[in-house]
């Protein structure tokens, strides 16, 4: 195919690289950059360590194609897939040349630490294309490889790899953006999921202080539970897994995992079932790190970091998806027998960490509260499945995104739009159909704005006076009106006076389905239920 695209080539201060002028799924043109190394290749002595720069390279640099994503495991398919080498960003420009450089949006995938790719399988930039904009999407590390942390200063491997490869590709975007016609001052961090807590991380890490200037964490943030994996033996029992016989030493674990190949340091279970029960999602995710070398992402816990951001000053735009816990449907179709169990262990119903800070007297009242609230009269049971996906909404998602809400309202001096994605398509919410398959045809899944963001290796050509097609025009004009701006109102809101939220009236939000409106939240009087199980020096 790209025989016959037109060729462009740009000169960096780091080298030459040909792209190559593509056309959108709705005729729109635009040039793209297709795997710019950001950072060396993170393979044998620089495995699990922080990433260093790319070096500079002689020649025309090949930017037609894009990278293979990083060394994961499928969490639906099991599959062992993807590179080590694996440090690239693409570049997709609207227009190489304008009378102003146009607003960058930078995003980062979601995938629970362990999976995502910036590939044109999942992140194609063709919707955005519609508009004025430079879109730039990463690779970073993820599970053991991005996330694996040890406790000895000696050996630099202190976790958080995957956060400060994405610092590193930030910094990149601000050194050379502007080759590509990219407002070096107006630059947007945005992203989904793990993507999202991903967003906070970078909105909180003194690492990227002034390097963007709004951000969008979507169904993802800081006050999340699983935005911190707490400290564990994880790597010795990753080491125990391949055959390391030694004790629990982490120079000598850290020289085994070194000889290990990467497809099978990811093919791995080290969680036990007092983790599940903890509600750990994985071993390897962002930690706070057991000392602070000079590329620091996370010194300190994240409500602390949240409460100093240096983001407090930056206009956000927060939010998430109607139905986030039916993402937990393949979990607990293969998990009967937790949700049968659940009577004789109700404790598990409150979060870890509530429950770690409380009497057992109390933690019980509150796995009653949390019975009652989403099971009623009736007795929790494998048969109640919707039941406990609505539990995970609000566990998981919800009220992490609502603790932040609260921590923008306490903290932040800038503005913070909170939206709720609710549109319900029977064919194009393509996550819902992931999660789900047939079994459940309605609901907005977890990730299911992502089909209204970005093309995907299954969206086909709307018809353009389809209610898909209008909810993609919709979303990309409000997220690059937010990156444009720093204000999301645009056509779509219009008719709407959409303000930042309030602290009298933190339940107003821009909700997202059929129409645009505003509404109180329907999630909000369950919310006050889960925060009443926190401390408020907890809450955020």
């Amino acid at each position: 195919m790209s025989a016959s695209l037109e060729k462009c080539e740009i000169s960096l201060p780091i080298g030459q690289v040909r792209g190559v002028k593509r056309r959108s799924f709705y005729d729109d043109d635009y040039y793209s950059f297709e795997r710019l190394p950001f950072g060396k290749p993170p393979v044998g002595e620089l495995r699990f360590k922080a990433p260093v720069p790319a070096e500079p390279w002689s020649g025309v640099l090949d930017c037609t194609h894009f990278a293979d994503k990083p060394v994961q495991k499928g969490l639906l398919t099991g599959i062992i897939e993807g590179s080590e080498d694996c440090l690239y960003l693409n570049v997709y420009a609207k227009q190489l040349k304008s009378a102003k450089p146009l607003p960058v949006m930078v995003y980062i995938y979601g995938g629970a630490f362990s999976i995502g790719e910036a590939t044109r399988n999942f992140y194609s930039p063709d919707y955005f294309m519609a508009k004025d904009v430079v879109l730039v999407t990463l690779n970073y590390r993820v599970d053991c490889l991005g996330f694996l942390s040890l406790k000895d200063p000696s050996l630099e491997v202190p976790g958080n790899a995957g956060l400060k490869d994405q610092v590193l590709a930030i910094k990149w975007v601000n050194q050379y953006i502007s080759y590509f016609n990219g407002d070096v001052n107006n630059i947007t961090v945005f992203g989904e999921s793990a993507g999202g807590c991903s967003t906070h991380y970078m909105m909180c890490t003194e690492q990227t202080r002034g390097l963007f200037h709004k951000a969008i964490p979507m169904s993802g943030t800081l006050h999340n539970y699983w935005s911190n994996t707490p400290p564990a033996d994880f790597a010795y029992r990753l080491a125990k897994l391949y055959g390391y016989t030694g004790g629990n030493n982490d120079r000598q674990v850290l020289q085994h995992l070194r000889r290990v190949p990467a497809e099978k340091l990811v093919d791995h279970s080290v969680l036990t079932l007092e983790d599940r029960r903890n509600g750990f999602i994985y071993a390897f995710g962002p930690t706070v790190e057991p000392y602070v070398m000079a590329d620091c992402v996370a010194p300190k816990p994240q409500l602390e970091m949240a409460r100093e951001a240096w983001s407090n000053k930056l206009p956000v735009m927060l939010g998430g998806v109607s139905f986030e816990g039916l993402f937990m449907y393949p979990t607990l179709l293969v998990n009967r027998k937790a949700m049968d169990s659940l009577p004789q262990d109700p404790l598990r119903l409150t979060p870890h960490e509530v429950r770690a800070v409380n009497t057992e007297q109390q933690n019980l009242q509150f796995s009653k509260k949390l019975k009652q609230l989403y099971f009623g009269d009736a007795t929790p049971s494998s048969a109640l499945i919707m039941n406990f996906l609505d539990y995970y909404s609000y566990r998981i998602f919800w009220h992490g995104f609502h603790r932040t809400l609260q921590a923008r309202l306490a903290y932040a001096t800038a503005p913070t739009y909170f939206y709720r994605f609710d549109f319900d398509s029977p064919d194009f919410n393509f996550y819902r159909k992931k999660f789900c398959g047939d079994d459940i045809k309605q609901g907005v899944a977890h990730a299911d704005e992502l089909s209204y963001l970005f093309r995907n290796a299954e969206s086909w050509k709307l018809d353009k006076a389809s209610a898909e097609y209008r909810t993609i025009q919709r979303m990309i004009d409000i997220w690059t009106s937010f990156a444009a701006t720093s204000n999301p109102n645009c056509a779509a809101t219009a008719h709407l006076d959409w303000q930042p939220a309030k602290e009298e009236q933190p339940q107003r939000v821009l909700n997202i389905g059929n129409e645009v409106e505003l509404i109180d939240l329907p999630e909000y009087d369950k919310l006050l239920v889960w925060d009443s199980l926190y401390k408020k020096e907890q809450l955020y």
